[in-house]
């Protein structure tokens, strides 16, 4: 769960949104074909938030993910529960 701090277009990024999950956690998610929160949203795990996109990517369409933590990059493996990635 958390609030959007930032659902716009971000250079280099596309369409982006951020949320703040307290705690000095906050999750990036770049690259997005539609935002479907706005700033100030309050978000709940599980909701759908933005739909995969290819906006300002070179990659084609694709979600770029990121947890940061006081500013700093983390594992995001270490706080998502996934039992088997192929």
């Amino acid at each position: 769960d958390g609030k959007v701090l930032f659902s716009d277009w971000f250079k280099g990024y596309g369409k982006i949104i951020i949320i703040d999950h307290g705690n000095a956690y906050c999750t990036i998610f770049a690259h997005a074909s539609k935002l479907l929160k706005k700033a100030s949203d309050a978000v709940k795990q599980g909701e759908v938030i933005a739909l995969v996109g290819d906006t300002d990517s070179v990659k084609g369409p694709h979600l770029y993910f990121e947890s940061r933590q006081q500013g700093k990059p983390q594992n995001p493996m270490d706080w998502l529960a996934i039992s088997d990635v192929r």
